[in-house]
């Protein structure tokens, strides 16, 4: 299986696994757990010690109806923790919309910037990230966590998603983005329902129109929670949704996605190396079927 390579990142030859570190105090995934600058650090270092290929650091909150902190407490909450982290060795990932907490953040030793807004939050963000030369992540997004589920209407999720996606990156090839430090992403759960986060997955293929590699979060999202729901029909919490996680991790990497963005790194980790086991057996049988015996060594 041949997989893509982002300039600037880690190639592991199988799908990449990054992990994520939110040091907020109102994420859905974690309630806060990791919002003091040691806690950060300590988690970060035990995803690297996971397994994970890359550590996604963020200090904003993304989740429906979330509010935004303001540039210095996002400053404040993220450089310290991305800092330790590069000191440690590890390849790290700033998670902002904002290109001030970029610049600060790969002037720290971040090597890619994962803006959940595409572009569209921060109009100085796409000539910022040209000019830091860092690798890019750029996620299909209708607007701020507030607002974006009021958004969440498409005449065909994945075709419009695809377009209104493509014309973000193209702009971010215009401001000087190099195409071998470009990464897509869906935006699971960003102006999304239920039903259109599994029309995505059901019809992934179509997304490979966009030509680049592609980064997936759909790591404890609500749409496994409802999926997951229990016989009174509440969602499953989501430190309860791993295992179906990794199930979709299991899928993607199956189907050559680039990266996913995950919590719990050591079983996502596992699923992609057993998939990368299995897809190395596969190209093994099929090029010893490709040889063809000599004269005489037939029967």
């Amino acid at each position: 299986m041949h997989l893509p390579v982002v300039a600037g990142l880690p190639a592991p030859g199988r799908t990449l696994v990054m992990g994520v570190v939110n040091v907020t105090p109102d994420s859905f995934s974690d309630g806060g757990t990791w919002f003091a600058p040691e806690a950060a650090l300590e988690h970060g270092l035990a995803l690297v010690a996971e397994g994970a290929d890359v550590v996604d650091v963020g200090g904003e909150s993304t989740r429906p109806g979330a509010e935004r902190p303001s540039l210095d407490e996002e400053l404040r909450r993220v450089l310290p923790t991305v800092e330790g982290l590069v000191a440690a060795g590890a390849s790290v990932s700033v998670d902002t919309m904002r290109a001030e907490v970029a610049e600060a953040a790969v002037g720290a030793g971040a090597c890619l910037v994962n803006d959940v807004s595409g572009g569209r939050a921060d109009p100085r963000m796409l000539d910022v990230v040209a000019g830091l030369g860092v690798a890019y992540v750029c996620m299909h997004w209708r607007g701020h966590a507030r607002a974006m589920q009021g958004r969440a209407t498409y005449d065909d999720v994945v075709t419009d998603v695809v377009r209104e996606l493509g014309e973000q990156v193209n702009l971010a090839r215009t401001a000087g983005v190099r195409e071998d430090r470009l990464v897509v992403d869906a935006g699971f759960g960003f102006a999304k329902t239920g039903a259109h986060n599994w029309q995505l997955l059901d019809r992934f293929a179509e997304l490979d129109a966009l030509g680049l590699p592609q980064l997936v979060g759909v790591s404890r999202k609500s749409f496994l929670g409802s999926l997951l729901s229990g016989p009174d029909g509440s969602p499953r919490p989501p430190a309860g949704r791993d295992g179906a996680t990794v199930a979709l991790t299991t899928v993607l990497a199956l189907q050559g996605v680039w990266g996913v963005r995950v919590h719990a790194v050591r079983a996502n980790r596992d699923a992609v190396e057993v998939v990368a086991r299995l897809s190395g057996e596969r190209v093994a049988r099929v090029g010893a079927s490709d040889k063809v015996a000599p004269p005489g060594e037939v029967g």
